[in-house]
């Protein structure tokens, strides 16, 4: 995946001790007021993914993310497949949520991504973002093997992949103030992606 799309984001080139945490598919009610209580506790910043339906459902938590000073970024608009749609659909789909969150950041829901797709995203001045460490919150697997595959992947300038939707809580809600908690521990700062 990685060697289809070399140009895209997948990791910060840096030395400096940061991670770079986002959440994708919000906002979510309940849940994603949750993760920006626990980010408040390590003076953490973040990015999040979200689903343009779903700022318009929940407008009061997508403002509360911004007004918390951190990066929202577009997840399309209903977040869809990017192999079921054509191009022309697709980026009605990326256009329509860019008007909602006002910047060109851009994370294909499920990675999905025809190289149709990306030349016009990136023609368009679309800055694609995947990551390099993920969570699989959202799969059936322990809490413990959730906050392992984050915890033992992660180093200066990881790209780290949670998901604030019903799907992903349960191993959410256990991992990430463990995985924040460690990470301090460590002097690491959490910052959010930088928009160009």
């Amino acid at each position: 995946m990685r060697s289809l799309y070399p140009q895209a984001l997948w990791k910060v080139n840096t030395n400096e001790k940061a991670l770079y945490l986002t959440f994708d598919d919000g906002p979510i009610p309940g849940l994603t007021e949750w993760v920006l209580d626990e980010l408040k506790n390590y003076n953490a910043r973040a990015t999040f993914f979200c689903v343009g339906d779903n700022i318009l459902k929940h407008r009061s938590i997508f403002e509360r993310i911004k007004a918390e000073r951190h990066v929202v970024a577009n997840h399309t608009m209903h977040h869809v497949k990017g192999f079921k749609n054509s191009v022309q659909s697709y980026l009605t789909e990326v256009e329509s949520c860019r008007d909602l969150v006002s910047n060109n950041l851009f994370r294909p829901p499920y990675g999905q991504l025809k190289r149709s797709q990306y030349k016009i995203l990136k023609e368009k001045g679309y800055k694609v973002v995947f990551w390099d460490v993920i969570s699989y919150d959202y799969e059936k697997i322990t809490e413990e093997q959730c906050l392992k595959n984050v915890l033992g992947n992660s180093g200066p300038g990881s790209i780290v992949l949670f998901h604030d939707n019903v799907k992903a809580e349960k191993n959410l809600r256990y991992t990430l103030p463990l995985f924040l908690k460690h990470f301090a521990n460590l002097q690491f700062e959490f910052k959010p992606l930088e928009i160009t």
